[in-house]
């Protein structure tokens, strides 16, 4: 009897420590003191004995993300059939060929686009660390053939494409494209072709960098909302570049 009450008294002990750590303002600040504990902690043993607390934090990511959806919908019809669970990564790293053999992920990621996460299409990401949180869009990592295809659409369409990318809106948000780039002009292309550089990016992204303080904040989904639409013609512009390959998808 005093061994099982023993282990009661070092697991609500254990509980009580969680929670004293994970109660702040609130539900969105846990999530970041939660991933601030496991940076610190990246271990097995630690996430196992912090599960509860890791569950709580994942279900107001997930709630945080499906209201996402609901407001991104109205402009996105095709997002009405996206469920968090869909868009969210997770939490494990994959460390088969990796020197780092952390086991976990120290942030919160959701890919919101048709299809969810594995998505190849142009979307919207929200991204949740400690102190390195943002909202992205556009392609990342595509395959070489919807690489091609996005550079194709940008060397016959460079006006429609320069019309989205240098408004005054656009810079304000996002600043420049985003991206790994080649050091010399892709294959297949004329090398005096005046947009030349825009086709040597690899990857086609938006970043929108916000503090911690902002996602915490009561109006984040409304902030949010505002600077995912302004990508909207960004990522139409890429996906409309891929549909026009029939093999691009």
């Amino acid at each position: 009897m005093e061994k099982k009450l023993g282990s009661n008294f070092s697991f609500y002990f254990s509980t009580l420590k969680v929670q004293k750590i994970l109660y702040p303002k609130n539900m969105k600040e846990q999530i970041i003191h939660f991933l601030s504990e496991l940076k610190e902690n990246n271990n097995r043993d630690w996430f196992l004995g912090h599960k509860t607390a890791y569950d709580k934090v994942r279900a107001e990511f997930l709630l945080t993300v499906d209201q996402l959806i609901l407001l991104l919908a109205k402009s996105n019809p095709a997002y009405a059939q996206l469920k968090a669970k869909d868009t969210v990564f997770r939490i494990n790293r994959d460390i088969r060929f990796s020197k780092d053999k952390s086991p976990y992920k120290t942030q919160f990621g959701a890919y919101l686009a048709a299809g969810g996460r594995k998505s190849p299409l142009g979307g919207h990401y929200l991204h949740v660390e400690p102190g390195n949180c943002f909202l992205a869009g556009g392609v990342y990592c595509p395959t070489p053939e919807n690489l091609k295809a996005l550079r194709s659409e940008i060397y016959f369409n460079l006006p429609g494409f320069e019309q989205i990318v240098k408004t005054p809106d656009f810079i304000q948000l996002f600043g420049e494209i985003q991206g790994d780039k080649l050091k010399k002009p892709p294959v297949g292309f004329p090398k005096d072709f005046e947009g030349i550089d825009y086709l040597k990016f690899k990857d086609y992204t938006l970043i929108h960098r916000i503090q911690e303080e902002e996602f915490y904040a009561p109006d984040f989904l409304e902030k949010a909302v505002v600077v995912f639409e302004a990508m909207n013609p960004f990522n139409q512009f890429l996906n409309q570049g891929m549909a026009n390959k029939p093999d691009a998808l």
